[in-house]
């Protein structure tokens, strides 16, 4: 089977048009008429997953972040970003990347903090013009929902620290008030304060919300920031559990590389 299949298969799921203008989506490395001989799934791209890529038998990564992200003039050792592309070229692994574009699916990268949170009545918070899905469904930025039932925030708060597994996590001041409606956005979703509170959201679960990010809040609504790697931990699964069912004889593997860069002092 060649590469371009698998690529073609990611595509029809998320097109690259969907992706930001500052964006990299897409094959990053590699040549897509080769043969695959097996696909491996993380969220990030580091040396350890191309290691990894390697001892399984995998010529092609499909991560969520794209390696090759900003302007690069020169591929050396000196940086983590170049020795991954120089490994992967040396090895003839194929490195592609599924970012923006599958945030911008109703069922893509939130879907995965959706589900654990039982949110319902879902829809797309800041929809793009112009765009749809295979559905005819909304695309574009953010996902906004329903709880069950109206919930007291701190109790909420403990209990997005049990479903999403975190060990800590920020937040404004509480408003007093119940949540219920409930907007999120995997990855950094500052961009979309003024959407959640517009479409009055209770609460807004992100991540690398700024300090004076949090001041935006207002008492209006709770803001809520879980970390970057914590928001989207369940992306690699999701491409599998995607791409599993249309290639059933073929090798689609989860990284078992954790990549998160970040470490919590704990007492």
């Amino acid at each position: 089977m060649q590469i371009s299949k698998i690529i073609e298969a990611l595509e029809n799921w998320a097109p690259l048009a969907w992706q930001e203008s500052y964006d990299n989506a897409g094959l990053i490395v590699g040549h897509p008429e080769n043969s695959c001989t097996g696909v491996l799934c993380s969220l990030d791209c580091t040396e350890a997953v191309i290691d990894e890529a390697i001892s399984k038998g995998c010529n092609l990564i499909v991560s969520h972040h794209p390696i090759v992200f900003k302007g690069v003039k020169q591929f050396n050792s000196n940086d983590y970003v170049s020795r991954v592309v120089i490994k992967a070229i040396q090895n003839n692994i194929a490195l592609y990347a599924i970012h923006t574009n599958l945030d911008s699916l109703l069922d893509g990268v939130n879907k995965t903090l959706a589900d654990r949170l039982h949110l319902e009545n879902r829809r797309i918070l800041s929809p793009k013009a112009d765009f749809i899905d295979q559905n005819g469904g909304k695309i574009g930025s953010g996902l906004i929902g329903e709880l069950p039932l109206d919930t007291d925030e701190v109790e909420f708060l403990k209990w997005i620290k049990e479903k999403l597994n975190l060990s800590v996590l920020k937040h404004t001041n509480f408003t007093k008030k119940p949540l219920k409606t409930i907007a999120l956005c995997g990855g950094s979703g500052s961009f979309l304060i003024a959407d959640a509170k517009a479409q009055k959201a209770d609460c807004f679960i992100t991540s690398d919300l700024k300090y004076h990010d949090f001041f935006e809040a207002d008492g209006l609504i709770l803001l809520v920031d879980i970390g970057h790697w914590e928001s989207e931990q369940w992306v690699a699964s999701l491409i599998v559990a995607y791409l599993k069912p249309k290639f059933p004889t073929f090798d689609v593997l989860e990284s078992l590389v954790n990549t998160q860069p970040v470490s919590y002092l704990k007492d």
